[in-house]
């Protein structure tokens, strides 16, 4: 590989998903997903680089947090 030509690997702990995958590993639609976008009904963080969205693991998994309902309080 000459000097110009790097190999770009993305960071270890940041698994970037797209939106279809995210919605995948949350369980709603990607519809919904898009919904959630636009309406900013639930404010996930998300990474938009031209048309293409995609989200962090690890910010889903802080919004399911978010989500988990303890009823035993």
């Amino acid at each position: 590989m000459s000097a110009k030509e790097t190999k770009l690997t993305p960071p270890q702990n940041t698994e970037l998903l797209s939106s279809h995958q995210a919605s995948i590993y949350i369980g709603v639609s990607p519809g919904t997903m898009e919904v959630w976008r636009c309406t900013k009904r639930y404010q996930i963080p998300f990474i938009k680089v031209g048309r293409l969205v995609r989200y962090r693991k690890s910010e889903l998994d802080s919004f399911l947090d978010q989500q988990t309902v303890d009823e035993k309080k």
